[in-house]
Order: structure tokens, then C-alpha cells, then sequence
């Protein structure tokens, strides 16, 4: 694994003419590529935030739209980065940042503002946007384009992931105002998926091969991960003996890795590979995984008392002693993937918002990061 240089990003000063530079009150990365590159946000102590990426040591700001503030959510192998940033207009908008081309504006549906979730390995950027109508819609942008990708027949929808070949995953309202999982693909429009007898249900990766990932409730009312291949549901959370489970995401190969919540305070992280489901050994006590990466890699943190702890394995392979240049890169992409958890569920929507906190209060709640279940 390539050092990241993420903690650069705690070292940098930003400086207003003729004033003294501000501090840096919180530095968070959010997403890096295998040639080290790394993106997030710098946090200053008059409030402000600055979209920043971290390559070959040197941290730059990516600037903004015109406005005060950004903020980057992703970036590829190619070195695309995208976010949202204010405009002159004080109004969010998604933004395609490359190096030596700048940030470009992807603009809305109608409405005011519009941010920018997920990228793909060619490019594509999904995400939601403002309609005319004051809703929220998911979106799909490609080749300078931007599509709204509609509805279940009720009133908001938002994009959680995007492939290769363009497909979106994610959750859209029903006409009786529940949430479900749906799938885009260019020559199908939006699909709803199907549920495992619950009401609600929230698509959270996609593969390039079109299978889909997330966590849907269950007659009783739990929640179940789930695998869509195209043609059949799979539970993955009824092989599990106890809890809500939530598949979180998804290798090109197939490999599923998520969560399981026993309570309030008790968590495990597990990966799924070939029929097979199983608890990963050393991400077990109060684990939480985000993400697989293509080459295997499960990707998380355990508690320590009231700290997290940086641990990762690969597919198939025991633990293993790390060495501490290990231990600071895993630590590392552990922030990567649980600031974008963080940042997902705050900027989902109000809504989400408020069916997070009741969540909370029926001591049922959900894994950070999956908005709308």
C-alpha cells in the first residue's frame, strides 16, 4: 500500500490579505487514489472550509466557484476530483475539479443547489441536485451532461454510488413515500429493487458488473443486507444469527463487506465471499468496515475504549503484525472511509436527517453513512 500523505493536509495555512492566517480547526480526508493522492477538506477558525488535495506531499487548495467554500468527496485513478463548492450566488453546486483545467460548475436541475457523491472509474459523477419544485433528485453526469434520474412516483431521490459503466445505485421515494433501492442504467431509467418484505430499503455500492449492495428492512422490521444480481434478492443478513446487518460495499470480484449492529453500542464488521459469510478476525469487537477496494483490501477501524484503531486485512489472509509505517497508512484510509460515512449522512437532506435522530431514539439505529434506510 502507497503512504498517504493525508497529514499534510493538518500543516497548511490559509491567509487572508493583510490579516493574520487563520488556524486550521480540523483537517479531514475523504478519498485517495493508489498514486497516493488524497482529497478532503480543511476546516479554518473563522468557519470556513476549503476543498484541498494532498499530492506528492504538497497540499493545494482546489478554490471555489466564486463563493467562500468547498469541500472534495472523491477522486479517481486518473486524478479527477469532484465535490461541491459555494457560488457567487452563496448556492452549493457539484464541481468536476482537474488539475490544470480547474473546478467546473455541473450546475442543477432547476433548483439551487446540487452535490456530487460518487465517481466513477471513467468519469461519471452521480450525486442530488435541486429540482424547480423544492425537491431533491439523483443525478448522473457524464461528458458535460446532466440527468435527473426521477423517482419511485414519490418526491426525492439520491444517488449513493456509480460505476464504471455509468449505473447508479441508491434510494428514491415510492408513491407511498417510503424509501427503496433502485438501480439506474442509461438504457432502463431508474428501477426499483426488490425488497425482503419490508417497506424501506437503501442501495449503497454498485460493481462493475452491475450487482448491487445495501440493507432493506425485513417483514419484522429489521434490517438485512442484501445482494441484487439482476435477477434475485439474496438475503445476506438471514445467514447472520443476530442484529441488523447492512452490506456497506462491494469489490469488482464480488467480495461484500458491511456491518452488523447488535445494539446500541455493540458492532462487527463481516465480509461475504462465495456463498460464504463470516466475521472479519481482527475488526470484530465493536469493528466497522466501510469499504473493500478491488484488490482486496477490508478497510475500517476497531474501538479502543473511546478511540478508534486503524485495522485492515486482505481477502483470505490471517492477521498479521503491522509495522508502524502500516499502522499510519491504514489509519489513514480509515479516515477516508469514515469522514465520507460522516459526510454522507449530514448532507443527504433534512429529512434523512430527522429519520436518523428517530432512529436513535427507538435504540435501532442504522450504520453511519447509510441515509434513507
Amino acid at each position: 500500500m502507497k503512504s498517504l500523505a493525508a497529514v499534510a493536509l493538518t500543516v497548511m495555512l490559509h491567509c487572508h490579505a493583510g490579516a493574520e492566517p487563520l488556524r486550521i480547526e480540523r483537517s479531514v480526508a475523504t478519498d485517495a487514489n493508489t498514486a497516493g493522492d488524497v482529497v478532503g477538506e480543511t476546516r479554518y477558525s473563522d468557519g470556513t472550509r476549503r476543498a484541498v488535495l494532498s499530492r506528492d506531499g504538497v497540499v493545494s487548495e482546489l478554490g471555489t466557484l466564486g463563493g467562500g467554500e468547498s469541500y472534495a468527496t472523491a477522486i479517481n485513478e486518473q486524478g479527477t476530483i469532484i465535490g461541491a463548492s459555494l457560488t457567487a450566488a452563496n448556492e452549493w453546486h457539484a464541481f468536476v475539479y482537474r488539475v490544470g483545467h480547474g473546478m467546473r460548475d455541473l450546475g442543477t436541475l432547476g433548483g439551487r443547489g446540487s452535490h456530487a457523491v460518487a465517481l466513477g472509474r471513467k468519469g461519471h459523477v452521480a450525486g442530488y441536485a435541486d429540482t424547480a419544485d423544492g425537491s431533491y433528485q439523483a443525478f448522473v453526469w457524464h461528458d458535460g451532461r446532466m440527468t435527473g434520474l426521477g423517482t419511485l412516483g414519490g418526491k426525492n431521490s439520491y444517488a449513493t454510488a456509480v460505476n464504471a459503466l455509468g449505473h447508479v445505485a441508491g434510494a428514491a421515494h415510492n408513491a407511498e413515500g417510503y424509501r427503496r433501492a433502485f438501480l439506474y442504467r442509461p438504457e432502463t431509467g431508474i428501477v426499483q429493487l426488490p425488497t425482503l418484505g419490508g417497506r424501506a430499503s437503501v442501495a449503497t455500492a454498485v460493481n462493475d458488473h452491475g450487482v448491487v449492495v445495501g440493507a432493506a428492512e425485513t417483514a419484522d422490521r429489521r434490517w438485512h443486507a442484501f445482494l441484487y444480481d439482476g435477477t434475485r434478492m439474496v438475503d445476506l443478513g438471514a445467514k447472520i444469527s443476530r442484529g441488523d446487518t447492512f452490506a456497506t460495499g462491494i469489490s469488482r470480484d464480488g467480495k461484500i463487506v458491511g456491518t452488523i449492529r447488535v445494539n446500541e453500542y455493540k458492532s462487527y464488521s463481516f465480509v461475504h465471499d462465495k456463498g460464504a459469510t463470516r466475521i472479519l478476525p481482527n475488526l470484530r469487537a465493536d469493528g466497522i468496515v466501510a469499504k473493500i477496494t478491488d484488490d482486496g483490501q477490508f478497510v475500517g477501524a476497531s474501538s479502543l475504549g473511546r478511540k478508534f484503531q486503524a485495522s485492515a486485512i486482505r481477502s483470505g489472509e490471517p492477521s498479521a503484525a503491522m509495522t508502524e509505517r502500516e499502522k499510519f497508512d491504514l489509519f489513514m484510509y480509515t479516515l477516508l472511509a469514515l469522514s465520507f460515512t460522516a459526510w454522507a449522512l449530514w448532507h443527504v437532506g433534512p429529512d434523512v436527517r430527522t429519520w436518523w435522530r428517530h432512529r436513535q431514539q427507538t435504540r435501532r439505529p442504522a450504520v453511519a453513512g447509510q441515509p434513507g434506510l
